[in-house]
């Protein structure tokens, strides 16, 4: 992303932030707003930290998991590091486009060629969207009190959001496991956008089409060859979103309220997350802290349920964005000084190799 881009991203997050406070300021006046939030429990702030900090981890095994069946020896931090970036990068960045990039950029500074990198990426892209839709199904119809109340508004949103994540996740599978029909598929969409001029430069989108393509077969093979690191990866994708799901609970016994049960908080986080996810907005400021007020009123009460909205975003977005900036500047500044050490001289290297060792074998392109 550029310097423009990223100053007008930062501009458009600071906008919707100062919009998001004058909303839920409004909503009350400050003195019951404060009296509220000082009714909290300390304990749930370091707590709902560690629950986002283990949904950055999860991902960080997944990566781990797939980098390492491509024969890459990173290590766990490392991976780690890539996650918090992708989590800050994706979090300024309108539709979080910019996260997938960066963590790419991270890893082939270590050694990882992009094509892994994406590969990687791919794959736990379409295990976290089978089961965000998965989790939000199950919740939507297997707990009643989830939807209670959401209003016309948010049941828009929540149908746009299920619509714009299925068909995503369709088209991704169909690319991985159907490549046939997916080849006829996107060439007649691609047809039909050029006899509508909607697109003009035909040859180069094919052309993109197809590199996508033979990356999602790419990926399609890997699972074939180790069959164990799909559930593998499904169930970590599951841990981690119920650890961000399960912030919101943790707020909720905060406020030394008991009522609801541990399932209906998630679940309920699950359809908000699905609601406002589809939205290019950075980091869903403002729609995500809507969307909560109206999903979670029936559980706080209207008299809680600001102050629960600020302390749950508070710690699973705004206070964990500073944390994972500070953790990708580090990455960053590793990075860079990689970058600038100079490479070891090729005859140095012959010289310097113990008599009768072998060169280290290249990394194979796939397992």
């Amino acid at each position: 992303m550029n310097d423009r881009k990223s100053r007008l991203s930062l501009l458009l997050m600071l906008a919707l932030i100062g919009g998001t406070a004058w909303f839920l300021l409004s909503r009350q006046p400050l003195s019951s707003l404060g009296a509220a939030l000082r009714q909290v429990r300390l304990w749930c702030v370091p707590g709902g930290l560690g629950l986002m900090t283990a949904f950055v981890g999860c991902e960080a095994m997944c990566s781990r998991l797939i980098l390492g069946r491509l024969g890459h020896k990173v290590t766990y931090r490392q991976c780690l590091g890539y996650s918090f970036a992708g989590f800050y990068v994706s979090s300024i960045t309108p539709s979080s486009t910019g996260g997938q990039p960066a963590q790419i950029y991270y890893m082939s500074k270590d050694g990882v060629p992009a094509a892994h990198g994406s590969l990687n990426m791919m794959l736990i892209a379409v295990c976290y969207q089978v089961v965000t839709l998965l989790y939000a199904a199950a919740a939507f119809f297997g707990l009643s009190r989830t939807h209670q109340g959401l209003g016309t508004g948010v049941g828009l949103l929540l149908l746009y959001g299920g619509a714009v994540l299925a068909v995503l996740t369709a088209g991704m599978l169909c690319m991985m496991f159907l490549p046939n029909a997916a080849t006829r598929l996107t060439g007649g969409v691609l047809g039909l956008l050029v006899r509508l001029r909607l697109v003009r430069r035909e040859a180069e989108l094919r052309e993109k089409l197809e590199r996508q393509m033979a990356e999602y077969r790419r990926g399609a093979e890997c699972l074939k060859r180790n069959l164990p690191l799909l559930p593998a990866l499904l169930a970590l994708t599951a841990l981690q979103l119920t650890a961000l799901y399960a912030v919101p609970y943790l707020v909720y016994r905060g406020f030394g309220l008991r009522e609801a049960s541990f399932l209906q908080i998630v679940g309920t986080q699950a359809l908000v997350n699905l609601a406002v996810g589809s939205l290019p907005l950075p980091g869903a400021v403002g729609a995500s802290e809507g969307v909560a007020l109206t999903a979670f009123t029936h559980f706080f009460g209207p008299a809680l349920v600001a102050p629960a909205v600020l302390v749950s975003r508070g710690i699973s977005f705004y206070a964990f964005l500073l944390i994972s900036g500070g953790v990708t500047l580090t990455v960053h500044l590793r990075a860079r000084r990689r970058g600038l050490e100079p490479s070891p001289s090729p005859l140095r290297t012959q010289r310097e190799r113990p008599r009768g060792s072998l060169p280290r074998p290249a990394v194979p392109p796939m397992i």
